[in-house]
Parts: C-alpha cells; structure tokens; sequence
C-alpha cells in the first residue's frame, strides 16, 4: 500500500505556523543573545560618573609669600594653579591686585587667562576696605560703598560670592546690629547684579560662631551668607563653630598649617570636620589656605589637597 506524503491544507498550515514560530523564536534569542553582548557598552557609555563628595580649590592666599616674594604675579596665578596643582578653581584675595578693581582691561585679561587653562573662581576675599559694622554711620557707609566695585570686579571674573568681614565696636548686641546693617546694604547691592556676600570668621566677635549666626539671621537675605574656616576660631571650639555656621555656608575654608607623619593636619582633624561640611548637605568647593610656616607653601598645598582627596575618598564610601 502507497502511503501518501501529500498534506491537507489545514496541516500545511499548521506546519507552516511551527516553522514560523520557530524562525521567530530562534531569531528573537539570537537578538537577545546580541542585546546581552553590547547591553554593557551601551550602559557604560550611557553611565555618568558620579559627582564627588565635594570640590577642592585654591585660596590665593595661601601663596600670600611667594607673591610678595615676587616670584608669582596675580596675573599668572590661574595658570600656576593649573600647572603644579592641577586644581579646577580659586578663592582670588584682593591685595595682590587692590588697585585693580576698577580696571577693566585687568580683570578681563585675569578672566581670559584663568578660562585659557580651565580655572572658574568662586570668590575674592576682600580685606582693607574698611569696616562694615562701624560704629559711624558715616564710616559703615564708605566701607559699603568700597566694597561695590569688588562686587563688579568678582562677578566678571566669575565668582559667585565676595568674602568680607564683618568688624565692629561695642558691646555684643551692639556689634551685632552694626554688622547687620552694613552687610544688609552691601547684599542689597551685590543682589541687583546676583552676587552674593559672605562672612568668614575672622577675628573679633565674629570668630564665634553662635553670634555671627544670629548676624545672619538678622540680615536675613539669601544672598547673605557665610564661609566658614577651620582655623579663625581661636578660643571658640572649632568643630562647634563651623557646625554652627554651616546652614548659611556659600563656601569653606580648610585651613592647613602643618602636618604629622601620616599626612594629617596637627590642629584639625580634617575627617571630622569634613563629616561636618558634608552632612550640613555642602558638596560645593572647599577652599585649600595654606597658611604653615615649617614646609614652603606649594609643599603646604599639594599635603592639603592630598588630606582632603583622602578624607574625600573615605566619607564616600
């Protein structure tokens, strides 16, 4: 008997349906199987990295001597910056350059050589332009006034923020109405041009903490801040200090002046004190200011960058 190998419709269709879904199957598992293969470059190249803890710059004043010294001129220090401390911004202080404010060709040639080699600014610390908290309404004015043209100068080198002091006479309560209402009308200037002016513990009544927190509430504009240093607390317990003046922080000093064996600063401990910063939610710039007098202050900078990468790396994991 001959057995017939010819197929109904209906089988032909139903065989034709396996083939497909077999094709299908086997061809969804080989793209699959590619997927898998470049998921990992895809991811990778998708992935950012994450953002560091927080950010290290420079404070000019930690090469205060070697400027004097003439061996580094202000207009040269972004590129110095750059080249032996490979760091991404400075704190600018304004003596090496106090008669410059006004000059507009100046600032922009700072401004043109900081951005050739990559270096933003955060901040000029301003110091010798009088007292904002004078006891003379006459005197807290003029020191106002001094400070505008710093404003100008620091927003076109890119700053966000100008430090000043906030120096005084009198009693506690009296020094902290003074010093309110010079900054006040400072901030209300630097606010028309987005500026922001900020205190730094810095002797005086405003190396404490609890009171020049209560001048800040007491100005109470946003624009008016702190930046709080590791070592301006002189017989102020440091660590309470900057805790204290952490919620109004625009930026931080790490103040260094010399080192043990195992690379830690001798008068702060700087894991602490970073634990500090980073809890109060600051992930922003801290400025290195080097101010030691045992190793040369380029060997002071790069031992506190060193510390602050090292305490960085630990707090993030």
């Amino acid at each position: 008997m001959t057995v017939s190998c010819d197929l109904t419709t209906a089988e032909e269709s139903n065989v034709t349906q396996a083939i497909d879904r077999r094709s299908f199957l086997e061809s969804s598992t080989l793209a699959a199987a590619g997927l898998v293969g470049l998921a990992p470059l895809g991811l990778a190249a998708d992935k950012k990295k994450p953002k560091p803890l927080y950010k290290i710059s420079l404070t000019q004043y930690s090469l205060h001597r070697t400027i004097a010294q003439g061996k580094l001129k202000n207009i040269d220090f972004t590129t110095f910056t750059r080249k032996e401390f490979n760091i991404d911004a400075v704190e600018y202080w304004n003596r090496p350059f106090f008669k410059k404010a006004t000059d507009a060709a100046y600032i922009s040639g700072m401004r043109k050589r900081a951005d050739a080699v990559g270096v933003g600014a955060t901040v000029i610390l301003i110091d010798g332009e009088g007292n904002l908290g004078d006891p003379t309404a006459a005197k807290r004015k003029d020191s106002v006034n001094r400070h505008k043209k710093w404003v100008t100068a620091a927003k076109a080198l890119g700053c966000h923020s100008i430090r000043v002091n906030a120096r005084s006479k009198g009693s506690y309560d009296e020094q902290l109405k003074l010093a309110a209402d010079g900054l006040r009308m400072l901030s209300e200037f630097a606010a028309t041009v987005k500026m922001n002016v900020i205190v730094e513990n810095h002797g005086g009544l405003s190396s404490n903490g609890q009171w020049l927190s209560a001048v800040m509430k007491r100005v109470g504009l946003k624009n008016c801040g702190t930046l709080p240093d590791f070592g301006n607390f002189r017989n102020y317990d440091r660590y309470k200090g900057v805790r204290e003046l952490m919620p109004f922080a625009k930026s931080v000093s790490a103040k260094s002046h010399d080192f043990d064996k195992n690379g830690n600063e001798t008068k702060t401990d700087f894991l602490k004190m970073m634990k500090i910063v980073v809890d109060a939610g600051y992930h922003d710039f801290v400025g290195i200011e080097f101010e030691g007098g045992r190793l040369s202050e380029v060997a002071g900078v790069h031992a506190t960058k060193k510390l602050l990468t090292r305490v960085r790396d630990k707090l993030s994991t």
